[in-house]
C-alpha cells in the first residue's frame, strides 16, 4: 500500500510540473509575425526587427553552367545590443550560412572582438542545366526589443580570377573575401601570389576546394585546405591533381590580432565597470591586397633542371679523369727521359698521387736543400750564397741535419719502430717520454722530429676518424630522415604551410616534397664528396704500392701520408649534403642543427688535417676531436634555444670561449708538453718571473707565438662582439668562429711555407685561386637571406624571391652549388698543398 501511495504521489507531482513549466518560461509579447519580401540586388534595405518579427528577403538570380558569378551579402546593425545580437541566416539550394551581428571573434587568450559591419560571399552551388534560376532567402531575427539594420546583396564582378591578371581588393576580419580560379587547359600547377603594401593587419591566405560552406573567418579558416599567414607577401603552389573539380577558392581573411605575424598585441582596455568578457570594437581594421595566379613550371623544366644539376657535378668526374690521364702521360715521358739518362725516377704526387718528377737540380734550379729557414729565396744565383749560409747555420742548430743519402734508407730498419703497434705502449715508456721532452721543446723542429711513431700505429689512429664519423653519420641520419618525413606528412595533411620556412616564390613540389629544388641542389655535396673519396683511395693505393717496393721517397721523404682524416672529410662532405637536403625538406626552428652539424665537423677536420701535416705524432685523437665537436654542436643548440637576449648565457659562453682559446694556445705552443694540474699556477708565475721580470727575453718559438697571438686577438674580438651585440643567429655566429680560425691557420701555413723556401705547385695554386673566387660568389648568394626561422613565418616570407636560374633554382640553391664546389676545391688544396716536398727528406722539412 505504501508503494502504491508513493507512485500516486509521484504521478501527481509530474502532472503539476508539466502544467506549471510553460507558465514559468518567458512568454512572447504576442504571436510572431513573419514578413516575406521580394528583394533585388544592389538595393540597400534599411529595416528593423524585434522578438516578435521575422523578416525574410527572397532573392533569385540566373546561374549558368559555364559561368560563375559571386553573390555577396553585406549587413550593418545600427543598434548597440551586444548581448542580444541580430541573427542572419542565408538559405541556399545546397548550403546554409548563418552569422550574428555584432560578430564576435576571439583572439589570443580568449580576447573578444566585436564587429558591427559584416560581409560574406555566398557559396555558389553548381548546376547541370545550361541556365537555371536559383532562389535564396535571407532571414533576419533577434530577441532584442528593437534592432535597426541595413541589408544589401550585390554581385561580385571579379569573382573569377584570370591567369597572369593582377586583381586588387580590400578585406577586414568581418568582411573576408574569396575568389574562384579554374585551371586552364594544359596547366597542371599554378602559383597563387598575394601581395600588400601594408605589413599589418596580419592576414591569412587559404586555398580551399570548391565545397560549401567556405571557411572564411579567422576562427575556422584553418579547418580545410592549405593556408599561410601573411604580412606583405604570400605564395602557395597549387597542383591540379589535388582538386578533382579542376578549380579552387582563394580565401583571404584578416586576423583579429597581429601576434601571429610578429606584431604586438593590441591594448585591451578594462575599466572598473567593464566585464572581463566585454568585447572590444576594433573599428576599421582593413587591409588592401592584390592577388595574381601564374602558371608554375612544367614537367620538362623538372627534367632539364635535374640534368643540369647532374651535368655540372659529373663534369668534375670527367675533368679529374682528364687530369689523371694527362699526368700519366707526362709520367711516362719523364720515365723515358730519366731512363735514357740513367737517372733514378722519383715519385711525386699529382692530383691522384702517381706522377713522377725530375729533381730540381736536374732542371737547372738550386736544390731544395739550399733554402734557409725564413728566407724568401727563389733559387737564383744571386742569392745562392746567402741561402747556403742560412742553411748551414740551421744545420748547426739542429745538430743532425746534413747531407744524407737515400741509397740505403729503404734497406735499413727505422730506429724508432717498435715491435708493438699500440700507441699506448709507445707513449708509456719512460725513456721515450723523456725523448719527447728533449725533441719537441727544441727551438727549431723538422717533420722528422714529429714523425717518429710507427706508421702502423698512426695509420690505425687516423683510420678511427673515418670509422667514427661513418658511425656518427648512420646514427645521426636515420632519425633525421624519419623526423623530416613526419614534418612533411604533417604539412601535407594539415595544410599548415607556416610549419616550414621555404622560399615560397621558388618552391617547386615533387610528389610529397614541397620544395624539391632545395633538395636537388644539395646533390653536389654528395657527388663531390664521393669523388674526393675516390681520389683519396687512388692516392692511398699508389702510396701503398710505393711502400711495398720499399721506395725510398715514400719511406723517408715528404709529409707523412695519413689518409684517415681525408676519408673523414669526404664522408663529412657527403653527410652535409644529405642532412642539408633533410633540413630543406622542412626548414624550421626545431631542425636547424641538421644543416649546420656537419659544417662544424668539416671546419674542425680541416684544421686538424692542416695541423697533422707537420705534427703527425701529436695530433688529437679521434675521440677527443669528436668530443670537442659534439660540445660545439651542443652549444649551438643551447644558444639558439636559450641564447636570444639572454645575458647570462652570453657571459658564460664568452668566458668558455676565451678559456678554451687560452688552453688550446698553450697546447699548441708547447707541443703538448705541459700539464694541467694543481701546480699550473705556480709554473705560470715562474715563467712570468723568469721571462718577463728577471730578464726580458723574447718567446722561444717566435712563429708559433705570432700565430697564437693573432688567433687570440681574433677570438677575443669575436667573444666581445657576441657579448655586446648578441646576434640572433647564434648557429651562424658559432660557424663564423670556426671559419675565421680555419682561415687564419691556413693563411699562416701558406706564409710560413713560402717563408721556409718551399713552393706551391701548379695544381694546388690553381685550386687556391679558383676556390677563393668560388667562395666569394658563394658567400654573396648565401647572404641574400631568402627566409629565416628567427622571425615569424609571415615575416620570413617578406624575404622570399623569385627563381633566378632556369626558373627552378633560387639564390640559396646557387649557394648549395657553389659552396659544394668550393668545399671540394678546399679539400683538394689540403690534399695537394705539400706535393712539392715529396722528394725532400723529412729532416729538412720545417715544422710551423
Amino acid at each position: 500500500m505504501a508503494s502504491a501511495g508513493a507512485a500516486a504521489l509521484a504521478r501527481a507531482l509530474l502532472a503539476w510540473a508539466l502544467v506549471a513549466l510553460p507558465l514559468a518560461l518567458p512568454q512572447p509579447h504576442g504571436h510572431r509575425k513573419v514578413v516575406e519580401k521580394e528583394a533585388s540586388f544592389d538595393t540597400t534595405y534599411a529595416d528593423w526587427v524585434d522578438a516578435d518579427l521575422l523578416n525574410i528577403y527572397a532573392f533569385n538570380h540566373s546561374v549558368r553552367r559555364n559561368w560563375t558569378e559571386g553573390v555577396r551579402v553585406s549587413v550593418n546593425v545600427l543598434s548597440d545590443h551586444k548581448d542580444l545580437p541580430v541573427l542572419f541566416v542565408v538559405r541556399q539550394k545546397e548550403a546554409v550560412v548563418s552569422f550574428q551581428v555584432p560578430l564576435i571573434l576571439r583572439g589570443l587568450y580568449q580576447r573578444k572582438y566585436a564587429y558591427q559591419e559584416v560581409s560574406r560571399t555566398l557559396c555558389q552551388p553548381q548546376t547541370k542545366a545550361e541556365v537555371e534560376t536559383q532562389h535564396f532567402y535571407v532571414d533576419v531575427s533577434t530577441l532584442s526589443l528593437n534592432a535597426s539594420y541595413q541589408l544589401r546583396v550585390t554581385r561580385v564582378e571579379n569573382f573569377v580570377l584570370w591567369t597572369n591578371v593582377r586583381f586588387g581588393f580590400n578585406a577586414t576580419a568581418a568582411q573576408p573575401q574569396y575568389f574562384k580560379y579554374e585551371f586552364p587547359e594544359g596547366v597542371d600547377s599554378v602559383i597563387v601570389k598575394v601581395t600588400s603594401a601594408m605589413a599589418f593587419p596580419c592576414s591569412v591566405i587559404s586555398i580551399q576546394d570548391i565545397l560549401c560552406p567556405v571557411y572564411d573567418l579567422d576562427n575556422n579558416v584553418a579547418f580545410i585546405g592549405m593556408y599561410q599567414t601573411m604580412t606583405k607577401k604570400a605564395a602557395i603552389t597549387v597542383q591540379k591533381k589535388d582538386f578533382p573539380s579542376n578549380s579552387f577558392y582563394v580565401v583571404v581573411v584578416v586576423k583579429t590580432e597581429d601576434e601571429a605575424c610578429g606584431g604586438a598585441l593590441p591594448y585591451y582596455p578594462l575599466s572598473k565597470h567593464a566585464s572581463p568578457d566585454e568585447p572590444v570594437d576594433q573599428h576599421n581594421r582593413q587591409k588592401m591586397l592584390e592577388v595574381m595566379v601564374s602558371p608554375a613550371i612544367t614537367s620538362e623544366a623538372y627534367v632539364s633542371s635535374v640534368l643540369f644539376c647532374l651535368g655540372i657535378f659529373l663534369s668534375f668526374y670527367v675533368l679529374t679523369l682528364v687530369i689523371a690521364c694527362w699526368e700519366s702521360c707526362r709520367q711516362q715521358k719523364r720515365k723515358g727521359l730519366l731512363a735514357a739518362m740513367d737517372s733514378p725516377s722519383l715519385d711525386t704526387a699529382s692530383l691522384l698521387g702517381h706522377a713522377r718528377s725530375i729533381p730540381d737540380s736536374f732542371l737547372g734550379r738550386a736544390p731544395y736543400d739550399s733554402y734557409g729557414y725564413g728566407s724568401f729565396g727563389n733559387g737564383s744565383s744571386s742569392s745562392a750564397e746567402g741561402v747556403t749560409d742560412s742553411m748551414g747555420s740551421a744545420e748547426v742548430s739542429y745538430g743532425y741535419v746534413g747531407e744524407r743519402s737515400l741509397e740505403n734508407v729503404a734497406g735499413r730498419p727505422r730506429l724508432d719502430s717498435l715491435s708493438s703497434i699500440e700507441e699506448d705502449d709507445y707513449d708509456t715508456l719512460a725513456d721515450i717520454d723523456y725523448d719527447k721532452n728533449v725533441i719537441r721543446t727544441k727551438q727549431y723542429l723538422c717533420v722528422a722530429d714529429l714523425a717518429r711513431k710507427d706508421k702502423r700505429v698512426l695509420r690505425k689512429k687516423y683510420q678511427i676518424y673515418f670509422w667514427n664519423i661513418a658511425t656518427i653519420a648512420v646514427f645521426y641520419a636515420l632519425p633525421v630522415i624519419q623526423l623530416v618525413i613526419t614534418y612533411q606528412t604533417v604539412v601535407n595533411v594539415t595544410g599548415n604551410q607556416d610549419i616550414c620556412y621555404y622560399n615560397f616564390l621558388c618552391a617547386h613540389p615533387l610528389g610529397n616534397l614541397s620544395a624539391f629544388n632545395n633538395i636537388l641542389s644539395n646533390l653536389g655535396y654528395v657527388l663531390l664528396g664521393l669523388l674526393f673519396l675516390l681520389i683519396i683511395l687512388q692516392r692511398e693505393i699508389n702510396y701503398n704500392r710505393a711502400l711495398m717496393r720499399n721506395d725510398a721517397h715514400a719511406l723517408e721523404c715528404g709529409i707523412p701520408k695519413h689518409f684517415g682524416l681525408f676519408y673523414a672529410m669526404g664522408t663529412a662532405l657527403m653527410m652535409e649534403g644529405l642532412l642539408s637536403a633533410c633540413y630543406h625538406v622542412c626548414p624550421n626552428y626545431t631542425n636547424f642543427q641538421f644543416d649546420t652539424s656537419f659544417m662544424y665537423m668539416i671546419a674542425g677536420l680541416c684544421m686538424l688535417k692542416l695541423y697533422q701535416k707537420r705534427h703527425p705524432d701529436i695530433n688529437a685523437s679521434a675521440y677527443s676531436a669528436y668530443a670537442c665537436l659534439a660540445l660545439v654542436i651542443f652549444f649551438s643548440v643551447v644558444g639558439v634555444v636559450f641564447g636570444k637576449g639572454n645575458t647570462a648565457f652570453w657571459i658564460v659562453f664568452s668566458v668558455i670561449h676565451i678559456v678554451a682559446t687560452l688552453l688550446l694556445s698553450t697546447q699548441l705552443y708547447y707541443m703538448g708538453r705541459w700539464k694541467l694540474d694543481s701546480g699550473i699556477l705556480r709554473r705560470i708565475l715562474h715563467v712570468l718571473y723568469t721571462d718577463c721580470i728577471r730578464q726580458c727575453s723574447g718567446p722561444m718559438y717566435v712563429d708559433r707565438m705570432v700565430l697564437l697571438v693573432m688567433g687570440n686577438i681574433i677570438n677575443w674580438s669575436l667573444a666581445a662582439y657576441g657579448l655586446i651585440v648578441r646576434p640572433n643567429d647564434f648557429a651562424s655566429y658559432l660557424l663564423a668562429i670556426g671559419i675565421c680560425n680555419l682561415l687564419l691557420y691556413f693563411a699562416f701555413y701558406i706564409i710560413m711555407k713560402l717563408r721556409s723556401g718551399e713552393r706551391i705547385k701548379l695544381i694546388p695554386l690553381l685550386c687556391i685561386v679558383g676556390t677563393s673566387v668560388v667562395w666569394g660568389f658563394a658567400l654573396f648568394f648565401f647572404f641574400q637571406g631568402l627566409s629565416t626561422w628567427q622571425k615569424t613565418p609571415a615575416e620570413s616570407r617578406e624575404h622570399n624571391r623569385d627563381c633566378i636560374l632556369l626558373d627552378f633554382f633560387d639564390d640559396h640553391d646557387i649557394w648549395h652549388f657553389l659552396s659544394s664546389i668550393a668545399m671540394f676545391g678546399s679539400f683538394l688544396v689540403l690534399l695537394t698543398l705539400d706535393d712539392d716536398l715529396d722528394c725532400v727528406q723529412r729532416d729538412k722539412i720545417y715544422v710551423f
